[in-house]
């Protein structure tokens, strides 16, 4: 498997980047986030982590600026129906930090504004990586309380008024 790629960056667009590494100029797909913080960083030298995906009639290299942005890619391609383009545009609507927000909060609106992404889609993405997000630690509780529609901050308020 392959872990990232340090190399020269040749060219950059909004859905993908060339790296030359070793004298050969590899294609790796990425999303607006890593695009945007590609291109305000200004390197030449760049190190992007990698997902290598292998299908029958396809290879392709997925790009992230950060592990973080791997992994939660990585946890959106297992849920059934987000195959890479999807889970690449989720990324790029929204950052990781949010959208793990938006899953934890289970905010069906928000992962469903996401183009291509339906209700049924939405639904089964919150179901089944609310635990595995969770596990993670990647999301900070406190940014889910900071939310104004969260359910979880009006809970607990109501609970706080109804102790005094």
């Amino acid at each position: 498997m392959y872990e990232y790629i340090t190399g020269r960056l040749t060219e950059l667009n909004p859905a993908d980047a060339v790296v030359e590494c070793g004298g050969f100029g590899y294609r790796i797909l990425i999303s607006l986030s890593t695009f945007s913080k590609l291109q305000n960083a200004g390197l030449e030298s760049v190190k992007l982590y990698l997902h290598h995906h292998l299908r029958e009639e396809e290879e392709a290299f997925y790009g992230f600026f950060d592990r973080d942005e791997r992994s939660l890619f990585e946890q959106l391609i297992s849920v059934s129906g987000v195959g890479p383009n999807t889970a690449r545009m989720m990324l790029s609507s929204m950052s990781s930090d949010e959208l793990r927000t938006a899953i934890l909060s289970q905010d069906v609106n928000r992962i469903k504004g996401v183009k291509g992404i339906g209700l049924k889609t939405a639904q089964r993405v919150i179901l089944e990586l609310k635990d595995k997000v969770d596990k993670a630690g990647c999301a900070d509780i406190a940014a889910i309380a900071g939310q104004p529609d969260s359910t979880v901050r009006e809970e607990a308020l109501g609970a706080l008024v109804t102790l005094g």
